[in-house]
């Protein structure tokens, strides 16, 4: 059975970091693209970041561009995302999907995944 599980999040403080980490299991999910999403209390899903199947290829949203970083680790299986200078806007639960791509594609479209995770939630606050 597909499976994507997040961890790592948690209650950090302003200009903090943490690591989330979305490890799968059920399926080789080095064929998928991984992207990461939030959502806010009272807001839509958005997207985060992304990386291809071949790990050559990430986008990010404009909000987060040079503080998170995502990459995978295709032998465990498990792609990470290193958030840094967290702000009290990046509250939010935080899920990872999987979706069908080409080899160094991706995108942060919630339509372009099938596969979501539960979520781990992630508080910024002082």
């Amino acid at each position: 059975q597909l499976q994507l599980v997040e961890s790592g999040g948690g209650l950090v403080q302003p200009g903090g970091s943490l690591r989330l980490s979305c490890a799968a299991s059920g399926f080789t999910s080095n064929y998928y693209a991984i992207g990461w999403f939030r959502q806010a209390p009272g807001k839509e899903r958005e997207g985060v970041a992304c990386i291809s199947s071949s790990g050559g290829t990430t986008n990010y949203a404009a909000s987060v561009k040079g503080r998170f970083t995502i990459s995978r680790d295709n032998a465990k299986n498990t792609v990470y995302l290193q958030m840094n200078s967290l702000k009290p806007e990046d509250t939010a639960i935080y899920y990872c999907a999987a979706g069908a791509m080409g080899w160094g594609m991706c995108d942060i479209r919630r339509s372009s995944y099938d596969y979501w995770g539960q979520g781990t939630r992630v508080a910024v606050s002082s």
